[in-house]
């Protein structure tokens, strides 16, 4: 009886694993398809409403679901404060996002550089490198689509398999 609960409970736990790995490539990918929405909004926000960069950032933050809200409100913070550069705020912010949430490396690449020419150019030419930012972001999220695919069915039943096989090894 004990090593019947003790099998149950090394499956649960590796299934549950394997399902936390698993999660991992959805919130890319949740992620992606947020901070491109956000990049709509702050387009819409910059071309049509003329805020101020941290006023349309502390906006966008009310109106998007975390991590990313706390990105956008960070750096709305952080410009409002009036010590730093946008670039600064909005690198400062990339990092703290990073730190929790589940970006990678190329995303982070693609809004560094973004945030290069953030606040530096005209509103035509702004608008251009959102759009450009924009197709980036696409680009990344269709990497996220198809690592999704080919891996999360397979990491979930893995985590199953490896706690079937450490139940058979230890019976």
């Amino acid at each position: 009886m004990i090593k019947l609960i003790g099998a149950v409970l090394i499956i649960a736990a590796s299934t549950f694993t394997g399902f936390e790995f698993a999660r991992r490539f959805s919130d890319r990918t949740k992620l992606l398809r947020q901070l491109k929405s956000a990049l709509q909004s702050l387009e819409a926000e910059i071309m049509f409403s003329h805020k101020p960069l941290a006023a349309a950032a502390y906006d966008i933050g009310k109106q998007i679901p975390k991590p990313l809200s706390l990105f956008f409100e960070k750096f709305s913070e952080r410009l409002s404060k009036g010590h730093t550069s946008v670039k600064a705020a909005w690198d400062s912010s990339l990092d703290d996002l990073a730190s929790f949430s589940s970006i990678k490396k190329g995303e982070l690449q693609v809004l560094k550089q973004f945030g290069e020419t953030l606040g530096k150019h005209d509103l035509i030419s702004q608008q251009k490198h959102i759009r450009l930012a924009l197709t980036h972001l696409e680009r990344e999220e269709s990497d996220a689509e198809d690592r999704q695919a080919r891996y999360e069915k397979m990491i979930k039943s893995l985590g199953f398999l490896s706690g079937l096989l450490i139940v058979i090894l230890l019976m």
